[in-house]
């Protein structure tokens, strides 16, 4: 079944609906050309790095009945040109001002406003974002709703993901999802809102029914280059100023109040919810004139930890099975998130001791007189140190880290990564984390800088060795995380992309499967 028609793409860009244009179904709009079908619309804009006008041709050949292009000249908005099929001008190209912008909203309203017919939670922030989504997905499907994710590890129902490219899908590519979504009838998505994402306006037409900040630390200066512009972008998702908004809708706002970019924006907010895993919060938490949910004490073991909840909704003790006081963070605004929905309190309590931890987040692997490996997606500094201090309270002997920085991206954090590790772990192990075009010791160099005692430092480039080099010289008391690559089957060496995982690394090297 047609989405739409030729007529009604041109009356929702804006067209003049008195002129005399011929009509055909549309069943979808494509921004890559290699997915295009039969009766679609292919939109070609111009990337960080390809220019999709390029594809055209291959649009065409594809199948695809409509061009949409971008003009920076006003006065040509909603010119038609008609482009060749089988040496006959067929194809109508409609030229768009401001397309790249406005792409978002084009597509929510090509798709009938999906977001409305969903709930729509949207999860922003540089740490945390994978993990609270799927713990958000983990509650209510145990609540018997039908959720779906958009985010790192993948898109899809939950526990039928497709991998995803990046971790907020394209601005056409989030729209056709959630639509797909509503065919499916799912009723919640848990959705991951990278800083690119709405730097590059690909959510601008999305209703969310809640939004929610984890926290803020150097990452993607590459691109922001500066924090200021960093945290702005984030800032976008909440910011109630109509001309400022990066979204339609935000909803109500879950923030958390132990990060100071937080407590701002806490202040700046109506409909928001406060979160705090610091017991010393505690009493400002309830001071304030909003819904919180907070800590009086937390009790950390082997296992995880036992979470002395208070908040606006009623006390509780949850016994959680994920590692470290960041995942205290987490899990505890995944429920505030939840309660502000309008979950019953003591349903979703009872759920949050069920909770898993996830794929490739402080995942451990363990064996009889073997050391403990956790193997974690920390790749800034500031996510380091969180897993190294969350490894630490589990370690009886030495703790080992292994970690590399990703070539051609943010090389100012590089030396901050090593004095994090260098500070909080025992032993440190550099290797190659998705090089890229870098060459591989230009990367190491500039981690080194960060040290102040290299004599203590090991590097092997060889990710694999290095995980196996290590294990054979660890003692079974001790603990040696694994960071950077978490759930990532993958290694870029140059512009290819190799397999490699260090989960299924470490499982060869040990010969047993991944347990709590």
């Amino acid at each position: 079944m047609a989405t739409s028609t030729f007529k009604t793409l041109f009356k929702l860009l804006g067209g003049d609906q008195t002129l005399k244009l011929k009509d055909f179904p549309l069943d979808n709009l494509r921004i890559d050309s290699r997915k295009v079908k039969e009766n679609d619309a292919f939109v070609a804009i111009k990337g960080s790095s390809v220019n999709g006008r390029k594809f055209i041709p291959e649009a065409i050949s594809a199948g695809a009945v409509v061009i949409l292009i971008e003009t920076h000249k006003k006065s040509n908005d909603l010119k038609i040109d008609y482009l060749k099929k089988d040496n006959q001008l067929v194809i109508p190209q409609i030229n768009v001002f401001q397309l790249s912008q406005r792409l978002s909203e084009i597509a929510n309203d090509f798709y009938h406003s999906p977001s409305k017919k969903l709930s729509v939670i949207g999860v922003t922030g540089t740490n945390g974002k994978t993990t609270i989504t799927q713990l958000i997905a983990q509650c209510t499907t145990l609540l018997n709703d039908k959720t779906a994710i958009l985010g790192t590890i993948g898109n899809g129902i939950y526990n039928h993901l497709e991998p995803s490219i990046n971790t907020t899908a394209s601005a056409i590519d989030v729209q056709s999802l959630l639509a797909d979504f509503v065919k499916k009838n799912v009723k919640v998505v848990a959705m991951e809102i990278s800083s690119h994402g709405l730097a590059m306006n690909r959510v601008k037409g999305l209703n969310c029914a809640a939004t929610v900040f984890t926290n803020l630390s150097r990452d993607h200066l590459d691109y922001h280059k500066t924090m200021s512009k960093y945290a702005q972008a984030k800032w976008s998702l909440f910011n109630p100023d109509e001309k400022e908004k990066h979204v339609s809708n935000s909803g109500k706002s879950i923030i958390n109040y132990d990060d100071k970019y937080g407590k701002r924006w806490i202040e700046k907010l109506s409909q928001v919810t406060a979160v705090s895993c610091q017991p010393k919060f505690l009493r400002r938490l309830k001071a304030l004139n909003t819904p919180y949910v907070g800590v009086s004490m937390i009790e950390y073991h082997d296992k995880g930890a036992k979470i002395h909840m208070e908040s606006t909704w009623g006390n509780a003790i949850i016994n959680s099975r994920l590692l470290g006081e960041f995942n205290v963070s987490n899990i505890l605004l995944a429920i505030a998130t939840l309660l502000t929905l309008d979950y019953p309190f003591f349903a979703v309590i009872n759920m949050a001791s069920f909770l898993k931890p996830i794929c490739g987040r402080m995942e451990v692997i363990h064996s009889n007189n073997n050391p403990t490996v956790i193997v974690d997606y920390a790749h800034t500094p500031d996510a380091l140190q969180k897993a190294l201090q969350a490894s630490r309270i589990h370690c009886k002997g030495s703790l080992w880290v292994i970690f590399g920085c990703g070539g051609d991206r943010d090389t100012g954090k590089r030396p901050l990564m090593a004095e994090i590790a260098e500070q909080f772990a025992d032993r440190v192990v550099l290797t190659n984390d998705n090089p890229r075009t870098e060459d591989e010791m230009n990367i190491i160099h500039d981690i080194q800088q960060g040290f102040h005692n290299n004599k203590e430092i090991q590097v092997i480039t060889d990710r694999a060795q290095a995980i196996t080099q290590t294990l054979a010289k660890a003692k079974p008391n001790d603990v040696i995380l694994i960071a950077g690559k978490g759930h990532e089957d993958y290694q870029i060496i140059g512009k290819t992309k190799y397999h490699y995982s260090d989960q299924e690394t470490v499982k060869q090297l040990l010969g047993i499967e991944s347990q709590l």
